[in-house]
């Protein structure tokens, strides 16, 4: 008999354990990580009483993809346009935090006596916050839709790339004990021009893609197609020198424009959760109750600097962002973990030999502490502002409001330069990241796939350089455009050299700098493929041909390349029924939410639930299947499976989101208690049947009975028609939920 791989036993194990404890966790009202966390500890090597796990390893690479499907999960709910809108406050948050956590990690590494080199990766530690944590704790307390929710997933987006960097530096630390500031420069640089490439070339084929496909979509093949695209996207990520979990959240933010989005998120939700499970069974392994026991006093001090700071930190940065105090402090609560990216520093010094060699089951065990804390300091957030806002003095509310509608509002005498200015370097950026893909492309993939192909063909090399050097430009060509001519209007600088005094200092060298990186581009490929010394007279020429003859091709080809791009990333939005203007944006929420069928408002009509008088929001259309229903009216009836588009504040959104995606109660429900009894009834000459229709015998209404079949002449009729007339000697079949006693000319029916 064949022998059963490990990866079978320990998977029962671990699935069995996780389902029977989360059973508990959920009869108790816990949230369902820590249940999994619990399950861990017991099936891991540090508990002595139950079934140990035997190959650790491959539990290990569940783990990454459970965090691979959390992370993809996390993009597709996080568009592009959200991080946009709140960059800045989690760029500010997240590096208020980090510094306040390096300082207070510093401090307390060296109050517990850890030598110099393990407080600096310790100060590391505390400044990544978990992200698998908080979107697991999100999902357990049905806060995805909260307002505060997209803030807090941007901090966790710009903690996540300061974690790369870290590794970065961390690595040339623990090597030369020295900080090596070209390497972290080169490092920022290859991830923001990696970042920007994935997007802009994700956002310009994969819609494109899938429209194609989509009238040969089924649920099937769009799961396979988007889990494919998840893992390709992870493996490039993972080939940059990046962690698989940016890779995922890249991809699921990339498919979050698609008006896939949605059935994406439902079709690989099964998949999160089994394989998120595992990671978390995975964390719960790792528990060393040895460990806390010697150790008890610096894993405290630790969880609790973190609880203290981190959130303190965190609840500041949301602050200095220009966001409201209920805000700062639901999002600051947030963070009061460490998670996976700790580990990995913690590993990364142990790898060096440069930290005390207690540090890291220390600080696995302060994970799991705060880890467990987390869920409740997310559910304290909003009663702990119940309970400040009123001891608050008037005079401090009233500057913190004035500050944070400061922080939002624009205001600024310059205010076309600075337009100019932005509009010019996101230009720049792109185009210049988009030139210098292509570039590397052709260099590394197209020119040697060329020169082989020639070579076997006997051909000289010359012919396949020329082609590869031709064909580059040819593609490069609208880009090359952009980047050099395209927003460039002579009456609009020459009004801003008017108006402004110093604004030739500032755009005259943007200028300069376009023209720049459109012949450097250019003179890298030609260089690539040909003499640098022909290369550079061949630059001057192509400029000279692209100027006078192809201008105009260019820029219609860019225009329709822009207008294609343009599409696809505002093609989900599109799917809204209106725009809620940029002004408005701070009051109103507006969401496509889905009628769950245990909604109580499900099956009743618009005036029966009251939308506007109980919650205060408006439903302004309802989705079923291909119809659309714009401005329902008061008897328009809500019902299961509609998708309907609601728009109110944050405050009166979500009462009545809670209300249309309520789920049951219970997953499965027994009936077994209810009966449905089958009876034979023979109609006889003269009866009370005999001759009437089936339509106008009231068997349905007045007797609740349904015929099921006919027996006429030796042959059956099945659910016979409503106009089929009862004749002599037929024999009825019928089912009722009741027991039919003797009553009328139910007398001669025998039950079965």
């Amino acid at each position: 008999m064949q022998s059963l791989p490990a990866i079978f036993m320990d998977l029962a194990l671990i699935l069995v354990t996780a389902g029977v404890i989360t059973v508990i966790f959920k009869w108790l009202k816990q949230p369902l990580v820590l249940g999994y966390i619990l399950a861990g500890f017991f099936i891991g090597p540090y508990f002595k009483w139950f079934p140990v796990i035997s190959d650790p390893s491959s539990v290990h690479v569940w783990s990454d993809i459970g965090i691979v499907f959390l992370m993809f999960a996390l993009g597709l709910e996080f568009s592009i346009k959200k991080l946009k809108k709140v960059g800045g406050t989690g760029a500010i948050t997240a590096l208020t935090e980090l510094a306040v956590m390096f300082v207070v990690g510093n401090v307390v590494g060296h109050a517990l006596g850890f030598s110099s080199m393990s407080c600096i990766f310790l100060g590391c530690m505390l400044s990544i916050s978990s992200t698998a944590i908080i979107i697991k704790s999100f999902d357990d307390l049905k806060l995805k839709q909260q307002k505060f929710t997209s803030t807090v997933t941007a901090v966790l987006v710009v903690e996540d790339i300061v974690a790369v960097l870290l590794l970065v530096v961390l690595s040339t630390v623990s090597v030369s004990k020295t900080v090596d500031g070209g390497e972290l420069a080169m490092s920022m640089v290859r991830l923001v021009f990696s970042l920007i490439a994935w997007f802009v070339f994700g956002i310009y084929l994969i819609p494109t893609f899938l429209r194609w496909m989509r009238k040969y979509m089924t649920e099937e093949t769009l799961l396979l197609v988007a889990v494919g695209l998840c893992f390709a996207m992870v493996v490039m990520a993972a080939k940059a020198g990046f962690s698989t979990a940016l890779g995922a959240f890249v991809m699921g933010a990339i498919l979050a424009e698609t008006i896939e989005a949605d059935v994406i998120h439902r079709l690989i939700t099964p998949l999160k959760n089994l394989f998120s499970a595992v990671f978390f069974v995975s964390v719960g392994m790792l528990i060393q109750p040895a460990v806390l026991g010697q150790k008890w006093l610096a894993v405290l001090v630790i969880a609790l600097s973190i609880i203290l700071f981190k959130t303190t930190a965190a609840t500041a940065g949301v602050l200095l962002s220009g966001k409201p105090l209920k805000t700062a402090i639901q999002s600051g609560f947030c963070f009061c973990q460490i998670g996976e990216f700790s580990f990995i520093i913690a590993g990364l010094g142990n790898s060096f030999g440069v930290i005390d060699g207690n540090l890291y089951p220390i600080i696995v065990s302060v994970s799991i502490l705060t880890t467990f804390v987390t869920p409740y300091m997310i559910k304290g957030a909003t009663p702990f502002y119940g309970w400040l806002e009123p001891k608050l003095p008037a005079k401090l509310k009233k500057h913190l409001a004035e500050y944070s509608e400061h922080s939002n509002s624009a205001g600024d005498g310059l205010a076309a330069i600075h337009a100019f200015v932005r509009k010019q370097l996101k230009g720049i950026l792109i185009h210049g990241v988009i030139l210098a893909a292509m570039a590397l492309l052709s260099l590394n993939v197209l020119r040697p796939l060329l020169d082989g192909l020639f070579a076997d063909l006997e051909i000289p090399q010359i012919w396949s350089r020329v082609l590869g050097l031709a064909a580059t430009l040819v593609l490069m060509s609208p880009f090359l455009w952009a980047v050099a001519v395209k927003n460039v209007s002579r009456k609009k600088i020459k009004e801003m050299f008017d108006t402004y005094r110093f604004s030739q200092a500032v755009v005259i060298p943007l200028l300069v700098l376009r023209y720049f990186i459109a012949l450097f581009m250019v003179g890298m490929v030609v260089a690539g493929y040909v003499n640098l010394a022909v290369g550079l007279l061949m630059v001057v020429a192509v400029i000279v041909v692209a100027v006078v003859l192809f201008s105009r091709r260019a820029d219609g080809f860019y225009s329709r390349i822009e207008e294609s791009f343009t599409k696809n990333f505002n093609i989900r939005q599109a799917q809204a029924s209106f725009h809620i203007p940029a002004g408005m944006e701070n009051e109103f929420v507006m969401e496509r939410l889905r009628m769950t069928p245990s909604s109580p408002l499900a099956g009743k009509t618009l005036a029966e639930n009251q939308i506007r008088e109980r919650y205060g929001a408006n439903i302004v259309t309802i989705e079923r299947g291909e119809t659309v229903i714009d401005l329902p009216q008061k008897d328009a009836i809500l019902m299961p499976a509609d998708v309907v588009t609601v728009i109110g504040t944050e405050e009166q959104v979500s009462p009545l989101r809670a209300d249309i995606e309520k789920e049951a109660d219970m997953l499965v429900h027994d009936h077994s208690d209810h009966e449905m009894h089958m009876y034979r009834y023979h109609v006889e000459a003269g009866g009370p049947l005999c001759g009437m229709q089936i339509g106008t015998s009231l068997l349905a209404t007045k007797h609740h009975v349904m015929v099921v079949a006919i027996e006429r002449g030796g042959r059956k009729i099945v659910n016979p028609p409503r106009g089929t007339v009862f004749m002599h000697d037929d024999l009825l079949w019928f089912v009722s939920p009741e027991e039919l006693t003797v009553s009328g000319f139910e007398k001669k029916m025998v039950e079965i």
